[in-house]
């Protein structure tokens, strides 16, 4: 497949990624009027009468106890000793882009959008399960966070693709150059890390 060919895809892909976007947005919308809940400045608010209403659907405490899978019981420990794991890798990558993406002049990622924690609102969870539910929002919205730290710093400093796919590549992936190909690395090396400095304006104009 011809380069001009892969090129053409890609801002197909850019169209699609802002029209689910915008698509999952109106969803939310929709869900939101559905189960009667609004956003206040990041925060869950239900209308009135509806947390009574789901308290109806939560299971007690000592039910949920008793029916619970022995091996659920003795992995608790394991699970949650990856707490201490997160929380330092959370620590350590917002440190390193509060001060390398300054140096490098790359715009900081908002951990707020990613390390979103919300679920402990719904009243039809009781207190066990809605502590799973924040450590499982904390765990992957720091997976989601590093991921794109680490993504722009592989644009800025090595964006060169991989002799072979991966699963699962970010999506900067798509715009490094190709395995092996010498001709104007530097120059091209070079207009990529221009990109990701005025990654700040493209987020922007694509919120509007």
């Amino acid at each position: 497949m011809s380069k001009p060919a892969i090129e053409d895809i890609l801002e197909r892909l850019r169209a699609l990624e802002n029209e689910l976007s915008s698509t999952w947005d109106q969803i939310l919308q929709e869900k939101r009027e559905l189960f009667h809940y609004t956003l206040e400045e990041g925060k869950v608010q239900f209308e009135k009468g509806i947390k009574a209403l789901q308290k109806r659907e939560k299971t007690s405490l000592l039910k949920y106890l008793f029916a619970a899978h022995l091996g659920h019981i003795l992995s608790a420990p394991i699970i949650y000793s990856l707490f201490v794991c997160f929380a330092f890798i959370d620590l350590m990558v917002t440190f390193y882009q509060l001060t390398c993406f300054r140096i490098y002049g790359i715009p900081l990622v908002e951990r707020k959008k990613y390390v979103v924690i919300d679920r402990q609102y719904l009243a039809y969870l009781n207190i066990i399960e809605k502590i799973n539910c924040i450590y499982c929002s904390y765990g992957n919205g720091v997976i989601e966070y590093v991921r794109e730290v680490s993504a722009r710093t592989e644009q800025y400093w090595c964006p060169i693709k991989h002799a072979r796919r991966t699963p699962d590549p970010h999506r900067r992936t798509h715009y490094f150059l190709d395995y092996g190909d010498a001709d104007d690395y530097h120059k091209k090396l070079k207009r990529l890390r221009e990109d990701i400095k005025r990654l700040q304006d493209y987020e922007k104009r694509r919120e509007e």
